[in-house]
C-alpha cells in the first residue's frame, strides 16, 4: 500500500493499524531548533483519544506518545522525527463475526477489491485510529509554526450534528471546550446531548460537521494553479477517515450569492494593511492567503460500524446480514475536531516553509 504520506517540504508519513502492536508518524522536513517535548505533543493527543464521554468510542487508550528521533536537547534537530503512539486496548475478537463479511458504508469492500487482503480487526488502515498519527504530527507543526509566526491560532469546532446545527447568534468560543461536543453553542450543546444518547442506545450512529479556523496566518501563503493553499487543505480534510466533503469558506454556499453579496470589500486599516468588509473567501483568494482568518468546513459521515442489521454480501459473493458488535463512536464527527486542528496546522507550516523558501517576505506593497 503506497501513498501514505502527505506534505510538500513538510512530509508527514503515517504508518501502523488500529489493532496492531502500535501507530505513528515519520515527520520530516521540520526545521531545527524548534523546541518541543512529549508533553507538548500529548496536550494535543490527549484531545482526541477515546473513551473521554459516553458520546465516543469506550476503547481505552491513552494514546501516550514516544518520541524516538529528530529531537535533541529539547529542540528539533533538522532530522526526521518518529513519533509512536502503542496500541494497549484492542479487542479483536469483537470483530471476528465479520472477517468474511463487508461492512456497508465500510472501505472493508474497496480495501478486498484492490488488494485482495485486508485487517478486519477494527478495520486495519481504515480505521479513525489512524488519525492519532496525524495529531501526534500535528502537535508538532504547531510547535513549529508558533516558533516562526507567533500569534497563529487554530482552532475547530463542531457546529452540526445530523440535521441538528447551532445557531451562529449565539456562537461563544468559551464554550467549545466547556462540553463534550467541542460546540460553540451551549443550547445546541445540550440539544446534541439527549439527541446522541438516543441514537447510542438504539445503536445507531449519525454523521457531523466540523468547521477549522486559522487566524493570524499571514498574506501570501500558497501558489496559483495547482499550489493553491485551498488546494492543499481540501486534500487533507478529505484524506481524513470518514469526510465527505470539504468546503472553504462560503463553500457551495457561495453558489446561491450574487457578485455583490460574495464581493468581500476592501479598505485600508489604520495600521497600513488591508481590512476586509466580510470573509466569504475564507481567507484565500487564488490560491493564496489573504491575512484573514482561514476558514475550512467538512462534513463526516456516520459511522459504518453499527449494531442495526444491514444487508451485505461475503467475500464469496453470498447474501448475508451484518451486525458489528465491538466499541464504535455513534458519532465519529466528535474525535474528528483536533484531527482537523492538525491537518490545518501541517498543511499551513508546509506552505509557510514552501513560500520563505520562494519568496522570503512578500514583495508587494500597498500605500
Amino acid at each position: 500500500m503506497s501513498l501514505n504520506s502527505f506534505g510538500h517540504l513538510f512530509r508527514v508519513t503515517t504508518w501502523g493499524e488500529s489493532h496492531g502492536p502500535a501507530l505513528g508518524a515519520t515527520v520530516d522536513g521540520c526545521p531545527p531548533g524548534v523546541t518541543i517535548d512529549e508533553a507538548q505533543i500529548q496536550h494535543w493527543l490527549d484531545r482526541r483519544k477515546p473513551g473521554q464521554s459516553k458520546y465516543t468510542t469506550q476503547r481505552r487508550e491513552p494514546d501516550q506518545v514516544k518520541i524516538l528521533s529528530g529531537v535533541f536537547e529539547g529542540q528539533t534537530t533538522g532530522t526526521p522525527v518518529q513519533l509512536m503512539i502503542e496500541n494497549t486496548d484492542q479487542r479483536s475478537k469483537d470483530y471476528s463475526e465479520i472477517a468474511e463479511k463487508f461492512r456497508p458504508g465500510h472501505a472493508d469492500i474497496t480495501y478486498w477489491q484492490k488488494y485482495g487482503i485486508r485487517d478486519y480487526r477494527g478495520g486495519g488502515r481504515s480505521s479513525a485510529r489512524e488519525t492519532a498519527a496525524r495529531v501526534a504530527a500535528g502537535g508538532l507543526a504547531r510547535a513549529a509554526l508558533n516558533a516562526l509566526v507567533p500569534g497563529i491560532e487554530i482552532r475547530g469546532y463542531m457546529t452540526q450534528i445530523g440535521p441538528h446545527g447551532i445557531d451562529r447568534d449565539r456562537f461563544d468560543r468559551d464554550q467549545i471546550d466547556a462540553n463534550p461536543f467541542w460546540c460553540p453553542d451551549a443550547q445546541a450543546a445540550g440539544e446534541w446531548a439527549g439527541y446522541l444518547d438516543a441514537l447510542r442506545k438504539s445503536g445507531n450512529s449519525v454523521g457531523a460537521v466540523v468547521e477549522v479556523v486559522a487566524r493570524g496566518v499571514p498574506a501570501g501563503l500558497g501558489a496559483p494553479v495547482y499550489g493553491k493553499l485551498d488546494t492543499d487543505l481540501a486534500a487533507a480534510m478529505m484524506s481524513i477517515n470518514a469526510v465527505k466533503g470539504v468546503e472553504i469558506g462560503e463553500g457551495m454556499a457561495a453558489a446561491t450569492l450574487t457578485g455583490e453579496d460574495n464581493a468581500d470589500e476592501i479598505f485600508m486599516g489604520n495600521d497600513g494593511q488591508p481590512v476586509y468588509s466580510s470573509n466569504h473567501a475564507g481567507g484565500i483568494l487564488g490560491g493564496i492567503s489573504t491575512g484573514q482568518d482561514v476558514v475550512v468546513r467538512f462534513a463526516v459521515k456516520p459511522t459504518s460500524s453499527i449494531l442495526k442489521p444491514r444487508q451485505t454480501i461475503t467475500k464469496s459473493g453470498e447474501a448475508a446480514e451484518i451486525i458489528t458488535k465491538g466499541r464504535h463512536d455513534p458519532c465519529v464527527g466528535i474525535r474528528a475536531v483536533p484531527v482537523g486542528e492538525a491537518m490545518m496546522a501541517c498543511v499551513l507550516l508546509d506552505h509557510l516553509l514552501l513560500h520563505r523558501g520562494q519568496i522570503g517576505e512578500n514583495r508587494g506593497r500597498i500605500g
